[in-house]
């Protein structure tokens, strides 16, 4: 099981009008591990739920986890209970940090922020900053006052990195990176990180000007998934059961109706968390954390959205 961590919130405040920005400290002995550029937490939420996200701070400050968490009326629920029931002085639970969005040495990198998907990227660039690596960042947003670290941005050592692009400035992000891209070199990466069109739109961008796919980094908040679809077979090969998975279920909730808890997290097929190994049958992936080429091999699946080709798959579990 993943270590989980008793914190206390500290300085929460709210940035660019549904933004809360909060601390996480130690509230015992134990001490915070020290974070990577790129990695994200679980959160144990007052509601019950438990969401992920991302680390928002200079790579330097030990002892402490800072979170940016956007209010969100279309979510499930999270990020509801994270913006106004999280208060200063309560205590909660952490998972140790995971990242799946790690930065890779590179002569150069290009990190793409929309609205709160800049989160990730800001503990990119201090870390960049401190390698005294080439990068640029980039922060797509409606307005300097409906977003959060503007001011932290401008004032600090990433001030010089960074290109606001707000449409209440007249700019448009489309506009610049299509005539921008032209002049990225191609041994650079791209790192993005916001609502899924926006991503969509970059990464798509950057593959029509022949940046391979192993250069372009994302990190997806929430995804909208189809789950659902024609029963399938499941043979658990080291439980030692069959079970069917019903069209309206997913290989998460069949196995857990018949006692098999499989580790999960996200149940949106972003963070990996569920990943069993396929010994027969062809996965139909619904995901959005394997590469395609990962897909193609069929080796393996995460059992909280993707179901079955075949009539019968064959996990070692």
């Amino acid at each position: 099981m993943a270590t989980l961590y008793n914190v206390v919130v500290r300085n929460r405040h709210v940035e660019g009008g549904n933004v809360a920005v909060m601390e996480f400290e130690s509230a015992n002995s134990a001490t915070l591990p020290k974070i990577e550029a790129g990695a994200h937490i679980d959160v144990h939420l007052p509601n019950g739920m438990v969401r992920q996200y991302s680390l928002c701070q200079n790579p330097k400050d030990v002892g402490i986890f800072r979170l940016g968490i956007l209010r969100d009326p279309e979510s499930r629920g999270g990020s509801v209970s994270a913006f106004e029931d999280l208060k200063d002085g309560m205590q909660i639970q952490v998972s140790e940090p995971k990242n799946l969005f790690p930065l890779v040495k590179a002569k150069h990198a290009v990190l793409v922020g929309g609205g709160i998907g800049i989160t990730p990227l800001i503990t990119m660039a201090y870390q960049l900053v401190q390698e005294n690596a080439s990068f640029e960042l980039h922060y797509c947003g409606a307005s300097p006052e409906q977003c959060a670290f503007v001011d932290e941005i401008r004032n600090s050592v990433l001030a010089p990195f960074t290109t606001f692009h707000f449409k209440s400035e007249g700019a448009s992000h489309r506009e610049f990176f299509q005539s921008a891209i032209q002049d990225i070199d191609k041994a650079s990466h791209i790192y993005t990180c916001g609502p899924n069109g926006f991503m969509d739109w970059v990464i798509n961008l950057a593959l029509t000007q022949n940046f391979p796919e192993q250069q372009i980094h994302k990190e997806y908040f929430q995804v909208e998934l189809e789950t659902n679809g024609d029963a399938f077979e499941v043979v658990a090969e080291r439980s030692g059961k069959i079970i069917m998975v019903n069209a309206e279920e997913t290989i998460l909730q069949a196995l857990a109706r018949e006692g098999i808890e499989i580790e999960m997290s996200c149940e949106q097929g972003v963070c990996g968390t569920c990943m069993c190994d396929v010994i027969e049958g062809e996965p139909d992936h619904r995901d959005v954390y394997f590469t395609d080429e990962e897909k193609a091999s069929n080796e393996q699946i995460l059992v909280c959205c993707s179901r079955a080709k075949s009539a019968r798959l064959v996990l070692d579990i």
